[in-house]
């Protein structure tokens, strides 16, 4: 563990690094100088969700929910009663017009929905015996509702009470769920999205329709996220990645993101040791509003909403898939993969044109091969105009499993969890060396010490 820590990570991957991703020990913009161990599970950590600004729950394959502090790395609650892994964990905040609390909801592969208070660690209600797995969980807010979704679809109400559900017909169950305005759900469910509106009767009864089927995407949706209250997108295992309007539900702009260069130079990427298609796929999707970062592989792709173009790529990112993705800004950004890594991007500009090109940017057109180009560039990017690049600025290097995903608590810090069984909660060494030194002056200035 401490050669990890220390740095001395050997890849898991077969391929090979580009020259620009290794990243020495000056790395000025990389804030996360400190970082703290978190133990308690013993099998894969999957799931992060963020309870107020100072808790987070983790949750995984053995069942066990876990709270936290994450200004101290305390376990503050131990939330035990699942027999098997966690598929989904989602917070509820209820408002009685005086006071807001905020419970967990989690499901489980034991076929069952928790509903657990992180203050006390007490399990308030549980449905047991559901006839499949929940494999996402969406709550509505404002209609004081929760929808789960797996084999079918299923409306609760704060009480745990069954409003209505809608059994679906795909093989693969609902995937993902996000909320559409005028009380519309959208559920992936393979290579289709399907639009639902509850409808609230007066006597507070909750009931579903179905409106509509998108069938556009020609292979399994991965990633639904929305992006305001008029627009949502998704992607797909085939690197397809449309843009939705989120009142009549039409394609605003579809990106088919290939890495390839042509059918011609494919084919001889085949012998020279082509990804596979999973290497085009959409793995995970984030959006601040106005751009959309998508994990399409182990790359790397930021596309422009306003604009609807490509904004900045890398093709090679990390040494295997990402799996999760944050835009810190408008031009920096953080990824995570299974080759255990997390790292911070920075969207910069293209070297002026007699200056050569950075290694490993254009991958797209190199990939398999070490330093020289072979064949035409790719029109499509040759063609996008303001084309910029992803510039690495900080390798957080401390887990030795497959980074899950992560949370971000601003300037408190960053927590990931990954297949090595650990949480780790990343600080900023200034600001906490900082704020301990504050702290002894002031215990020292109560002694009388001063």
């Amino acid at each position: 563990m401490l050669r990890w820590i220390l740095g001395g990570r050997e890849a898991q991957s077969s391929v090979e690094k580009s020259p620009v991703l290794c990243i020495g020990e000056e790395q000025p913009k990389n804030w996360f100088t400190e970082l703290q161990v978190l133990k308690g599970h013993f099998d894969i950590v999957r799931f992060l969700v963020q309870i107020d600004d100072f808790r987070c729950a983790s949750a995984g394959d053995d069942g066990l929910v876990l709270v936290w502090n994450i200004e101290t790395g305390e376990r503050l609650q131990e939330l035990r009663g699942h027999s098997q892994q966690i598929t989904a964990i989602t917070t509820f905040t209820c408002n009685d017009g005086l006071t807001s609390h905020t419970s967990l909801i989690t499901a489980s592969s034991d076929r069952s929905l928790s509903l657990w208070d992180p203050d006390t660690g007490n399990r308030v209600q549980t449905i047991s015996d559901l006839q499949s797995s929940v494999k996402c969980l969406l709550v509505l807010e404002r209609l004081c509702v929760w929808v789960s979704g797996g084999e079918e679809l299923c409306v609760w109400n704060k009480d745990f009470q069954l409003q209505c559900h809608r059994q679906n017909h795909s093989d693969t169950g609902i995937t993902a769920l996000i909320e559409l305005p005028k009380n519309c759900v959208a559920a992936a469910m393979d290579k289709e999205i399907m639009i639902y509106r509850l409808t609230v009767s007066h006597d507070s009864s909750v009931s579903v329709a179905e409106l509509r089927c998108l069938s556009d995407h020609q292979d399994q949706i991965r990633a639904l996220i929305n992006i305001n209250d008029g627009l949502f997108a998704s992607g797909s295992h085939a690197g397809e990645l449309i843009l939705w309007d989120a009142i009549d539900w039409n394609i605003l702009a579809y990106e088919h993101i290939l890495w390839e260069e042509s059918q011609t130079s494919a084919q001889a990427e085949i012998r020279l040791g082509a990804p596979k298609p999973s290497e085009m796929s959409i793995q995970h999707l984030t959006t601040n509003g106005k751009l959309i970062l998508a994990a399409v592989g182990s790359g790397l792709y930021v596309y422009s909403i306003l604009t609807k173009s490509v904004l900045a790529y890398r093709k090679v990112a990390h040494d295997s898939n990402v799996l999760h993705t944050m835009l810190l800004s408008d031009s920096e950004l953080m990824s995570c993969s299974e080759d255990g890594s997390v790292r911070m991007w920075e969207i910069q500009d293209l070297p002026l044109p007699a200056e050569p090109a950075s290694p490993g940017f254009f991958g797209m057109w190199t990939f398999g091969r070490s330093n020289k180009q072979a064949g035409p560039p790719s029109k499509k990017i040759m063609e996008v105009p303001n084309i910029r690049m992803l510039e690495l600025t900080g390798d957080l290097i401390g887990h030795s499993g497959a980074v899950q995903m992560f949370v971000s608590f601003q300037e408190n810090g960053l927590v990931t969890c990954s297949t090595d069984q650990l949480l780790i909660l990343w600080k900023n060494g200034e600001r906490q060396s900082h704020l301990r030194s504050l702290a002894l002056f002031k215990k020292l200035e109560e002694n009388g010490g001063l």
